[in-house]
């Protein structure tokens, strides 16, 4: 049931002296677009006739079918604290919509939305708990962004070591204004890295929150001085942001992931769920970690998974089962990372559990060493694959995955797996600086 209808939009927009309304959408690779209204408009935008060139938006549409209709999710209203506090900038999270009035197939909030229905029709709903991990960098005279963060803090560090302390409260604060229920917040491992989680949610809102984080990180680091990026692994030798993803499957108001007559605390339906997971999870690595930079992150020795493996407490394993049972048991995969695309994100995992519900599939054995201690020999005599090593590894994998294909759909499949072939082939032909530094003198 909604919590708004059109009536309270134009009332709050005229009540609470909102200025303009950013109409906000995101594009196949992530990125957070919007078209800025103002409040005159406000019963134009939520009658859907605020309409945008597709066509100018990298992953729609081409140039002889572009128009397309935004369709405001009213539930999504809220005021941008950042913003003016005379003449407010509100917002509103859009679904993208073509001109006869069907979704639009390259819309990834419709992507989540297909998956979720399936989810319904089998009687779950899906919830989901991001960790999200930035880092905190300095600018330099010009206001451009460095790698040094003027920080010397750790783990669960506190300020003066912690030079992002302030800004990390800040953001918090901010987000609570915006209805966030934010659970902790901390140093990560290395300087200048940091941790905010918010509370679960049903996995449209997860996505969407995901989304209001990230924008209000960078404007508030912008606002400090200060440039936040979630890029997956910004400083060579240090360790790389993650984005942790905690999944449950509910049902009739009940966790069905907890079953107290098992060892472990696991339903059926959680093991079922691993297993599609860990089937799947190789054709999806294109989604979850989807740059070129991502798999520098996702090598051994700076705590990020690389290897296929599940366990309930092993922090090595691709997939981990926190402490918390009854209504708090989740499955934890470790290996997304920040600058996914979080709508995709969440439909290619629902989608690889439920195809290991859906077929019965029975987990591999839980391994409870450290994998990263193991050699490759040992790793392969207990069956432990790796994810792919490289994105072009990654596109391989996505495009042999008929079910990963199938969720994201013949639009958003051909049209992201053709823009990072892009990426990859520019990446491949670059000359680096590293190639420089090692063959310009020696050769």
């Amino acid at each position: 049931m909604s919590k708004y209808s059109k009536e309270d939009i134009i009332r709050m927009v005229r009540e609470d002296d909102v200025e303009f309304i950013r109409m906000q959408f995101t594009d196949i690779f992530g990125q957070l677009k919007s078209v800025a209204i103002t409040a005159s408009q406000i019963e134009k935008a939520v009658n859907h006739q605020i309409m945008i060139d597709g066509s100018s938006i990298e992953g729609f549409v081409r140039i002889n079918e572009s128009d397309q209709y935004l369709h405001p999710d009213l539930d999504t209203f809220a005021i941008l604290p950042w913003r003016p506090q005379h003449g407010k900038v509100a917002r509103l999270i859009c679904d993208v919509y073509n001109p006869d009035g069907t979704p639009f197939a390259g819309d990834p909030r419709g992507v989540l939305k297909k998956v979720l229905k399936r989810a319904e029709d089998m009687g779950y709903s899906f919830n989901v708990g991001p960790e999200m991990e930035f880092f905190l960098f300095q600018t330099d005279a010009q206001g451009a962004p460095t790698t040094t963060t003027g920080d010397e803090a750790g783990y669960f560090d506190l300020g003066p070591l912690d030079h992002g302390e302030s800004t990390r409260r800040e953001i918090c604060m901010t987000l609570e204004q915006m209805g966030f229920e934010i659970e902790a917040s901390h140093h990560e491992v290395a300087a200048g890295q940091h941790e905010i989680d918010f509370k679960y949610a049903d996995a449209l809102r997860a996505a969407d929150n995901i989304m209001t984080f990230k924008l209000a990180v960078k404007t508030l680091a912008q606002k400090n001085g200060l440039h936040a990026t979630f890029m997956p692994k910004p400083v060579f030798g240090i360790n790389g942001s993650g984005m942790h993803t905690n999944m449950s499957l509910f049902r009739d108001g009940q966790n069905v992931f907890a079953d107290h007559s098992d060892s472990r605390g696991l339903s059926h339906e959680a093991y079922a769920f691993i297993a599609g997971i860990l089937a799947h999870v190789r054709g999806m690595a294109a989604i979850t970690n989807p740059l070129v930079n991502s798999y520098k992150r996702l090598v051994p020795g700076y705590e990020a998974p690389c290897y296929l493996a599940w366990s309930a407490s092993n922090r090595s394993a691709l997939i981990r089962i926190p402490a918390s049972r009854g209504m708090g048991t989740r499955v934890e995969l470790r290996c997304p990372d920040p600058s996914c695309n979080p709508y995709l994100n969440m439909a290619v995992c629902l989608a690889a559990g439920l195809d290991g519900i859906e077929k019965g599939m029975t987990p591999p054995d839980e391994i409870t060493d450290n994998i990263f201690a193991m050699d490759a020999q040992t790793r392969e005599a207990r069956g432990i694959q790796s994810l792919p090593g490289t994105l072009r590894d990654a596109i391989d994998c996505l495009k042999a995955d008929s079910v990963i294909c199938e969720t994201l759909g013949e639009h958003v499949l051909s049209q992201y797996v053709e823009g990072k072939e892009k990426e990859w082939d520019a990446y491949r032909t670059h000359v680096s600086q590293w190639e420089i530094n090692r063959y310009l003198v020696m050769y």
